[in-house]
């Protein structure tokens, strides 16, 4: 499985974003999909996943309101709305893939994911 991100880029405070994440495997729909986002300096943290059918999701508290996380399974694309950004969320932001069982839920864990695309940089100006 390879995962390829887009959509980055350099934006003001209260842009809006919208980053993509296509996956070249089979099966797309039987992995829980996460985003990710690291910060010069900073651990990597869990920004937002979404289940197999799409229809849970979880996301970390400081995005909850302006960010949404959604998939295509039929185009085996998993997206990250960004809306009212903020410097705070300059990172750089990755998706991963967790080929996990199938009751399992949405994990905020990154270890937990198995596969994981190169990262494309958000970057936001007060």
């Amino acid at each position: 499985v390879q995962l390829q991100a887009s959509g980055g880029g350099l934006v003001q405070a209260g842009d809006s974003l919208r980053l993509s994440c296509k996956s070249s495997g089979r099966s797309f729909n039987l992995f829980v999909m996460g985003w990710f986002r690291q910060a010069p300096g900073k651990e990597r943290e869990f920004v937002a996943g979404v289940s197999r059918g799409g229809g849970g999701t979880v996301y970390e508290d400081s995005v909850k309101g302006r960010f949404t996380i959604s998939r295509d399974n039929a185009k085996n694309t998993v997206y990250l709305q960004m809306n009212s950004l903020k410097p705070e969320d300059t990172a750089v932001y990755y998706c991963a893939a967790d080929r996990a069982i199938m009751t399992a839920p949405v994990t905020t864990d990154a270890s937990e994911y198995d596969y994981w695309g190169q990262g494309t940089q958000v970057t936001v100006s007060s």
